[in-house]
């Protein structure tokens, strides 16, 4: 398992696009609509993790959930794995709670599942496997 990326709630993507190219020297490398979660995504290369720009697209959004009730800033830790079942499985043997067991498609070709945050002293935390 390592860390692949930390995502940060934004709310406004452009702003923050802005911001963190002139921060990093760099543009991001990929900019990403997951319609299915109602949100578009900006990735920015940090050593061998990333970091994943994440904004509403909907109303109803997670992102826009979490923005209400939050300020913008760190949001999850992503932990990339080579067998997201097999992750999945142990880690509910070892007591964690999820708030989707069943992997879904995310952004980066990726296939995702979240940690609940209850069972990670208070940090969301997203499992990743690159989509084969």
């Amino acid at each position: 398992m390592k860390l692949e990326h930390i995502g940060i709630a934004v709310k406004d993507l452009n702003f923050s696009n802005d911001l963190f190219s002139k921060l990093l020297g760099k543009s991001a490398y990929k900019e990403e609509a997951v319609e299915t979660e109602g949100v578009i995504t900006s990735f920015y290369s940090a050593g061998e993790s990333k970091i994943e720009l994440v904004g509403s697209t909907k109303e109803n959004s997670a992102i826009e959930k979490y923005l209400e009730k939050n300020k913008e800033g760190i949001h999850h830790l992503a932990f990339g794995v080579e067998n997201l079942e097999k992750e999945i499985e142990r880690l509910k043997n070892e007591g964690f709670i999820f708030v989707n067991e069943t992997p879904k498609l995310g952004a980066d070709n990726k296939r995702i599942v979240f940690l609940h945050p209850k069972s990670t002293n208070g940090v969301l935390v997203e499992l990743c496997e690159d989509v084969k």
